[in-house]
């Protein structure tokens, strides 16, 4: 099978087509590096990855550097890459990754592990780092979990501790020095250990601390600008503006607001120069203020409200993903809502207020219950809450404490909102004032778990899976010996074990056994005097701290944030280069964020009233669906159109309602692998501006691969395009490895088919089997011997259609899987009284 070939028979091709628009097209033969960048999990959670957008724009925007992009393969697309030995390769140029210099991965979670083994070994690379030649590229590794390397040092040549912004820059002069001066990959490798905070496991083996990096200063990083934008809906599908960096709010339990500090915001003229360029050159609709805790920045009611008032009337909402009880405002909620009610999820993480005094959570039920009571008065449906099993402490009064927590915000709603509890179990991280505590195991999981069973349903309680917990446990703290256990699990056949579908606790049960490790012994409270797999981690934090706090959870004493008072000592600070940064200490600021009525010292006044635009006209356009757009979803297909729109500067009519949404109905959804030069949909927008021409050409330019619109005009019709649809013209390109004698086989079957009054195929669809009778749908069916083309003509009507793709399997008799590797492209769509 080709590589087309390939993506129509696997789920969500448009995960490996690499035709979003803002990628990046810089020729590897012209670049003297060429740098990987992997996300060892699938490409909608990748996607949603901050990080990786910022490390591809500033890789591309140095001349004599290439960065491309690559993701971790579903199973179904692994089967077929090892059955027609296709390498994993990039999106962009689909470069195998054992051709690049460097290959770096983004460690967000630990078991993502086994994924980054099969990413190796499917690109052409040996798993570990012993067995790597001079031909091999450089196996780097950085993210949250690069701040224990103990577990995956066999398989990564060299860790970057910290922020990548910098040092990436730094890593990539180095490997091009060595490459210029034909230096050895051992020795291009081991040169790497001289650049702070960047960890060889190979050279440094004595004991040297590895001090994280830090970018002191936000502003002077304004990445991405221009991000790459999704075809497909990924995880987090919206904008982020990363507002920023950084907590002190010093929760007990958390390694983010540790590794991370200190606390760094961007300056509030530079987010607005930001988000302006970001939603210009994207099409989103959507901005998420990304930060550890959003309400936590200096400036957020003025920011929020100057966001607003610029973008309001584009109907641009904004998300406040990472908030905490008492930040969130009527200010806030009232200018969130403006567009649309975008989700809300608070964790109050204990159900008590000793225990949350314990983990130094740091708010209270009273600030919950306002909160959650000013959310549903605002309109909002429901909301979500986070809390965890197994912290320090924890007693049954705890659980309790949930469950009455739990109802107590039911209750605020009148019994009327969805109320979501989401409980985690506990893990102890690294580099946290918790992390010799002791990890509660599988059966004390579940016997946690069942408390909360016996309770009435209208309290949603959800809880994690508590087996992916205990493997997540071990290998967060895990020794360099656990590298044998995440390599066994790989080979028994471990992938995407984050994902509750694909998660095989047997298969890592038998690995557990064949390694012969005790998972207890990693799930045990450490004792204070023993060292720890990742001492050699200066995480900016010094021990001093850590245990400090750990002693004042015992007794249940608070920390206050530093931003609020006196410095602590932490040790993420030197008072000079890096320290804490605050929006709110700049000396300027415009006054279009500082003027009267959207101050923080201000009440807000402005209008609120969501108004929802009405009137417009509506204009039908025509475009195409060709080459890689085939492989798109109707939903896609969709989004991709919209962004482009708005991108070219047309304003739409939206709908009412609770969430509006541009008006925009399409004529009929063409299914993925269908090429068509006939897709139609109906836009309600406010008259262009620019004529039809030149809009046409700023949409095409904004569109991806494939899709074109070839023709627009206005439509004063009040019949929608989906009920004149009255047929189809398709043209299929049979493949010339047919033979003369398959050819008369099927012009014979298709004779037959004329000539029959009935002609029924069996459809499955929902889970249902439906018999249909095809036949009085096909108007006109023509073999084209000379040029392999199969003409159809179909009736589409109330009672439906006869779909091509039954005409191969059905009438030609071809089975599907080669149905499916068939070029069709749908040639026309005919209306009536269009």
């Amino acid at each position: 099978m080709n590589w087309e070939e390939i993506l129509l028979s696997v789920e969500k091709p448009s995960r490996y087509l690499g035709q979003e628009v803002n990628v990046s097209r810089k020729d590897r033969q012209t670049c003297k590096l060429s740098f990987a960048l992997t996300f060892p999990d699938t490409y909608e959670v990748g996607m949603s990855h901050l990080g990786l957008q910022i490390l591809y724009a500033i890789l591309n925007s140095l001349p004599s550097v290439v960065a491309q992009r690559c993701y971790a393969p579903w199973p179904d697309m692994e089967q077929q890459m090892r059955k027609n030995n296709i390498p994993l390769s990039s999106l962009e140029s689909r470069t195998p990754l054992s051709a690049f210099d460097i290959v770096g991965f983004s460690l967000q979670y630990e078991l993502s592990y086994t994924n980054v083994l099969n990413m190796l070994e499917l690109g052409g690379i040996p798993l570990k780092r012993k067995d790597r030649r001079e031909e091999h590229p450089i196996i780097i590794a950085g993210g949250p979990c690069a701040f224990n390397p103990a577990p995956m040092s066999a398989f990564i040549d060299a860790f970057v501790i910290g922020e990548g912004e910098e040092v990436i820059l730094e890593i990539v002069h180095a490997v091009m020095e060595g490459k210029e001066k034909g230096y050895k990959r051992q020795r291009i490798v081991a040169a790497l250990a001289a650049i702070e905070g960047v960890y060889i496991p190979a050279v440094h083996t004595h004991g040297e601390r590895i001090r994280k990096r830090v970018v002191p200063d936000l502003d002077r990083w304004c990445f991405p600008v221009r991000p790459v934008v999704p075809l497909m809906k990924i995880i987090h599908d919206r904008l982020n503006l990363e507002i920023a960096r950084g907590c002190t709010r010093g929760c007990r339990f958390c390694q983010a607001g540790m590794v991370w500090r200190p606390v760094r915001e961007r300056h509030p003229e530079v987010l607005l120069r930001m988000a302006d360029e970001m939603l210009a050159r994207t099409g989103y609709d959507e901005l998420s203020l990304l930060s550890l805790s959003s309400g936590d920045y200096s400036l957020i009611e003025p920011l929020l409200a100057a966001l607003m008032n610029r973008y309001c009337k584009r109907r641009v909402a904004l998300a406040l993903p990472s908030l905490r009880t008492e930040t969130l405002t009527m200010n806030l909620i009232e200018n969130i809502k403006r567009v649309r009610k975008t989700s809300f999820t608070l964790a109050p993480e204990a159900g008590t207020q000793r225990l949350r005094n314990v983990i130094n959570k740091g708010n209270t039920e009273g600030d919950l219950i306002a909160t959650t009571g000013a959310v549903f008065e605002a309109g909002w449906k429901a909301v979500k809450l986070y809390f965890m099993l197994g912290l320090p402490g924890e007693g049954e009064e705890d659980l309790r404490g949930i469950v009455d927590l739990g109802y107590n915000v039911l209750r605020t709603g009148k019994n009327k909102r969805q109320v979501t509890v989401s409980l985690s179990t506990f893990v102890p991280k690294p580099h946290t004032p918790f992390q010799w505590e002791r990890q509660i195991g599988l059966e004390e999981t579940l016997e946690k778990q069942g408390f909360f069973k016996k309770w009435p349903r209208n309290l949603n309680i959800k809880w994690h899976d508590s087996r992916m917990s205990l493997i997540e446990g071990a290998l967060t703290r895990g020794d360099e010996s656990l590298g044998m256990l995440i390599e066994r699990a790989f080979y028994l056949g471990c992938r995407f074990d984050g994902w509750g579908d694909q998660f095989r606790f047997d298969l890592w049960e038998a690995a557990i056994r064949d390694s012969g490790i005790s998972i207890d012994d990693y799930l045990r409270r450490r004792d204070f005097s023993e060292s720890l797999p990742w001492d050699m981690i200066d995480c900016g934090v010094n021990r001093e701290f850590l245990l400090g706090e750990n002693q004042k959870s015992i007794h249940g004493e608070p920390t206050a944030d530093c931003r609020l008072g006196a410095c602590h000592n932490c040790g993420a600070c030197n008072h000079d280069t890096v320290r804490i940064v605050t929006a709110a200490s700049s000396s300027s600021v415009s006054g279009e964020v500082y003027s009267p009525g959207i101050t923080g010292e201000k009440k807000l006044k402005a209008n609120l009233k969501n108004d929802v635009s009405s009137g417009g006209k509506r204009f039908m356009i025509q475009f195409t669906k060709l080459g890689p757009s085939r492989f798109l979803s109707h939903l896609e297909v969709g989004g991709a159109l919209i962004r482009a729109l708005n991108q070219s500067g047309l304003s739409f009519i939206y709908s009412q309602g609770y969430h509006p949404h541009p008006k925009v109905s399409f004529a009929f959804a063409t299914s993925v692998g269908l090429e068509s030069m006939g897709e139609y949909a109906d836009l309600w927008i406010e008259e262009p501006r620019v004529e039809p021409d030149v809009l046409r050409e700023k949409i095409n330019a904004r569109l991806p691969a494939g899709m074109k619109v070839v023709a627009m005009e206005e439509a004063p019709r009040s019949k929608a395009l989906s009920e004149m649809v009255r047929g189809f013209t398709y043209r299929i390109f049979i493949p010339e490895k047919f033979t003369a004698s398959d050819l008369s086989t099927m012009a014979e079957k298709i004779e037959s088919f004329l000539q029959a009054e009935t002609f029924t195929v069996v459809r499955k669809a929902k889970g249902k089997t439906v018999i249909k009778d095809i036949r009085g749908f096909v108007d006109n069916l023509k073999l084209d011997r000379e040029n392999y083309r199969l003409l159809i003509e179909v009736r589409f009507g109330a009672e439906g259609t006869a779909r091509p793709i039954e005409i191969l399997t059905h009438v030609l008799g071809l089975n599907i899987g080669m149905a499916r590797t068939i070029r069709i492209v749908k040639t026309d769509t005919h209306f009536d009284d269009l």
